[in-house]
């Protein structure tokens, strides 16, 4: 369960990563007929936001554990 819980945490975060050059490769263009950028900056936001809730939910649920010493 612990691998599953990483392996998808990385994935969100190569499309949080994906989804930010996505929004500046929109912003360099500007062509009128593609995306906006605050398009791939929302979906990005979104991600994130998934990301904390799925964090919070297993440090409450015990599936993951946070670092006791980080020093």
């Amino acid at each position: 369960m612990d691998l599953i819980i990483k392996i998808v945490i990385g994935l969100i975060l190569i499309s949080i990563v994906f989804n930010l050059f996505k929004a500046m490769k929109s912003m360099l263009k500007q062509e009128p007929d593609q995306k906006p950028m605050s398009h791939f900056i929302g979906r990005r936001l979104m991600y994130s936001g998934l990301l904390i809730v799925i964090l919070l939910i297993c440090l409450a649920t015990g599936v993951i554990q946070p670092n006791p010493r980080p020093y």
